[in-house]
């Protein structure tokens, strides 16, 4: 399935979508030395929240998708070279309001997991 949003995204700091298909996403990111927070290699938990928001987006895959609001957990620390798997699930679409699940893995351990409130206007938020 073509991606319609988000498509100016860098890969290097919100990931790389391995599949996207109707109302569910699969993104990849490597947590880059740049990302840490402190000397032990603790990566910011900011981009392991980016990684689970554009997962979330091109899960809803609309070229005018944006994040309303957002509950989540950081459950283990990540580092410095980890690689992480995000999975998003479009759960619930109600008018312009989708919700979407993300969890996000650090080989078979779950790092972080949110429900994400997306909402598709007519128009463009800039517009």
């Amino acid at each position: 399935m073509k991606i319609t949003t988000h498509r100016k995204i860098d890969p290097a700091l919100c990931g790389r979508p391995l599949s996207v298909t109707q109302g569910k996403s699969r993104v990849t990111f490597l947590a880059l030395e740049s990302m840490a927070a402190d000397d032990t290699g603790l990566v910011h938990g900011g981009f392991v929240f980016g990684l689970a928001d554009y997962a979330a987006m091109i899960c809803v895959n609309h070229p005018n998708v944006v994040l309303g609001g957002a509950e989540v957990k950081f459950l283990k620390p990540v580092k410095v070279n980890d690689t992480l798997i995000a999975n998003a699930v479009l759960e619930q679409s109600e008018g312009k309001k989708r919700m979407v699940r993300v969890t996000v893995k650090n080989s078979e351990q779950k790092v972080f997991e949110g429900n994400f409130i997306c909402f598709v206007p007519a128009r463009h938020v800039l517009s």
